[in-house]
């Protein structure tokens, strides 16, 4: 451990645990008064966003410091206390952590209200849990702590997805979420369960020293990439996705997408770089392969939603798709003893990680504020909102701009890292590989513009053009504290995208620690990104955003000073037509057409067509998931058909209990006596 710390920080894992003790007594505190919106809705939540702003400013200190520290818990089971450990990969995840739940909980406390379908206090209390949770995950340096964290994650964040529990749909949602979230615990349970190689101990340092044969090695990261693929929404495993995201509170959704699905990213790091220790090759090329196949599945689907929350959820699907592949890449490199080149794609991942918690984060805060003003979630009944919310506006395009991938903002940072990091794929000594990753690299690219497709249709219908209802006359604007979280979430995107340089040499001890390397970046200025010195790429935000703004300046100046005399203004000619009216404006429908032509493979679509007899023709199209009809409904089928046929022997009578009992015992001894 490092031991020229400052004295406040001279403990770092005892500050986060203290820290994450106060979410718990903040959470119990609501319940003082759960009705009181000022109190648990307001101060209670204001203060958990002072302790995420606490426990980010100790994890970032953690970071940079290079402290790796360890600590045993006199709680659990017998035999069975907590171990934890703080060190480079959980000190970067907590950060996040604490970074996103800072603005997040600020929102909150302006933004619910008792009438959101449950009591603030109780809400206070099961969303505080749920950070704790997080935490505790991220923490846990055995199996059985990390598994209870992971539960306690599950269950808490269940009961805030079905917060609105009164409505059917939001109940079916919750059930689903909980299922999956069950069947990613099972996965986890077996991948530990090989990684302890045979002894009783349970310790991830027993499983960093276990000899497990490769077949067993290859096993354990099958069941990981299962268990932390369905938590994280990896296609086919993304189901519940869609479902529970939509279906949660804003805030509530903002936290699932921009901080929890990360849980799972840190899970795979954790096992394949950690636990397993040197991953073979060929493993990476599953959640490299999955990652491309989820990142153009979730975009595509993004493209032909007319729900905004469910357009971020599929959204969210991409993006996790995006940092399997960076995993993959990473995993592929280190296995053919490329380490620097492995740095390079686990910081794209992990960099992607910080950047997408924080734009997913500020766009389902802005789809709240929206949701709050006008009742709505269906894109068709939005439009001109930025005339009357101009502070959700104005920080949600932030948002929408960083998720297209634009320079300079945050997401085109991680998006570059990550295709330079599939262009060294031509010094892979494997020439399958070789052939298959510049394709990676194309489907990166489409989703990268699909990406910027779906980010002018969400901001386009919703802000700009017409109000296409009347009742979107009475929207109003955010209140001061919901300003204030978008407004720190849009500061990170910001801040993010200008200063990429920092925040990779702050991530360098997360890439030492997994690989034994960092990017082979120089660091001789702080405004210039070159991470590959020797290919002679680089990316300057700074000369880019000053170069732009000295454009548009130059513009506006030559406008004004030669095409402003004689100016005259007129009425435009409208070719003959009257007043333009909302109804002519493009519909999330139509702006989703081509996407849904050309990629009409990908979806199940039923269509009712009018016919020239009808007296009142009506249109309707309904697209829903290849995935879930052709996989999971027919399981869902057979899983029925079993539990019918299994409840014939439930006759309710006792003698036939017993009956079943003695039947048994027969069988039983006969087995024995066989034996």
């Amino acid at each position: 451990m490092t031991t020229s710390l400052s004295p406040l920080l001279a403990d770092p894992l005892a500050d986060c645990l203290a820290l994450v003790g106060a979410w718990l007594v903040i959470g119990i505190a609501g319940l003082a008064a759960p009705r009181s919106v000022r109190y648990a809705g307001r101060a209670l939540f204001a203060l958990g966003a002072l302790v995420a702003l606490a426990l980010a400013a100790v994890a970032a200190w953690s970071l940079v410091s290079g402290v790796t520290q360890t600590q045993v818990l006199p709680i659990g089971l017998p035999d069975l206390p907590f171990h934890l450990r703080l060190d480079a990969l959980s000190s970067a995840f907590l950060l996040l952590l604490g970074a996103s739940v800072a603005g997040v909980s600020l929102f909150s406390a302006g933004y619910f209200r008792e009438s959101d379908g449950m009591a603030p206090g109780l809400l206070c209390l099961q969303y505080h849990v749920f950070l704790a949770s997080m935490a505790l995950v991220l923490l846990a340096d055995d199996a059985y702590a990390f598994m209870v964290g992971w539960e306690l994650m599950a269950l808490s964040s269940y009961f805030l997805v079905t917060t609105q529990h009164r409505i059917p749909e939001i109940r079916r949602a919750g059930f689903l979420y909980l299922l999956m979230a069950h069947v990613s615990a099972l996965f986890i349970l077996l991948a530990f369960g090989i990684l302890q190689g045979g002894s009783w101990h349970f310790t991830f340092d027993a499983m960093r020293t276990a000899h497990l044969s490769p077949a067993w090695a290859a096993g354990a990261f099958l069941l990981a990439t299962l268990g932390f693929g369905a938590k994280a929404g990896l296609v086919p495993l993304h189901v519940w996705l869609p479902e529970a995201h939509p279906a949660a509170p804003s805030p509530v959704s903002a936290l699932l997408s921009g901080v929890m699905l990360k849980t799972a990213v840190y899970g795979m790091l954790r096992v394949t770089f950690d636990l397993l220790g040197h991953p073979v090759w060929w493993w990476g090329l599953v959640p490299l392969a999955a990652g491309l196949l989820t990142a153009l599945y979730g975009v595509i689907f993004a493209a032909v939603q007319t729900d905004m929350k469910r357009l971020l959820a599929y959204s969210s699907i991409e993006n996790v798709g995006l940092l399997f592949t960076g995993l993959g890449l990473g995993v592929v490199f280190f296995g053919v003893g490329m380490p620097a080149l492995a740095a390079l794609a686990l910081l794209a991942t992990l960099y992607h990680a910080l950047n997408h918690a924080a734009m997913k984060s500020l766009l389902f805060l802005g789809t709240g504020s929206v949701l709050h003003a006008t009742g709505q979630r269906n894109l068709g009944r939005l439009g001109g909102l930025i005339h009357r919310m101009p502070w959700v506006a104005a920080l949600t395009l932030i948002g929408a701009l960083a998720l297209a991938g634009l320079p300079p903002l945050n997401g085109f940072v991680s998006e570059w890292l990550l295709l330079q990091s599939f262009l060294f794929a031509d010094e892979i000594p494997r020439t399958f590989v070789n052939l298959l990753l510049p394709l990676g690299a194309a489907v990166v690219a489409l989703c990268a513009a699909l990406a910027g497709y779906v980010m002018v249709k969400f901001y386009g219908v919703i802000f700009l053009g017409q109000p296409r209802e009347s009742s979107l006359a009475h929207a109003h604007d955010c209140g001061r504290l919901e300003r204030l979280g978008l407004g720190w979430l849009a500061a990170l995107c910001i801040a993010l995208g200008l200063a990429p340089v920092p925040v990779i040499a702050a991530l360098a001890p997360v890439t030492r620690q997994l690989v034994g390397s960092t990017v082979p970046q120089a660091g001789a200025s702080w405004w210039l990104l070159a991470p590959v010195p020797h290919r002679a790429v680089s990316y300057s935000p700074l000369v880019l955003l000053l170069a732009g703004a000295a454009i548009i300046a130059l513009t506006a100046l030559l406008v004004r000073l030669f095409y402003r005399r004689g100016l005259r203004r007129t009425r435009p000619w409208d070719c003959g037509f009257g007043e333009i009216t909302p109804r002519m404006q493009d519909t999330a429908e139509g702006f989703g057409q081509p996407i849904r032509s050309i990629f009409q493979s990908f979806f199940a679509i039923e269509r009712e067509l009018p016919t020239p007899f009808d007296a009142a023709p009506r249109y309707r199209i309904a697209i829903s998931d290849r995935i879930w009809r052709g996989l999971y409904q027919p399981l869902w089928r057979g899983v029925r058909r079993l539990a019918d046929a299994a409840a014939v022997l439930q006759r309710g009578r006792i003698s036939a209990y017993l009956l079943y009992s003695f039947a048994t015992l027969v069988i039983l001894l006969a087995v024995v006596l066989a034996t």
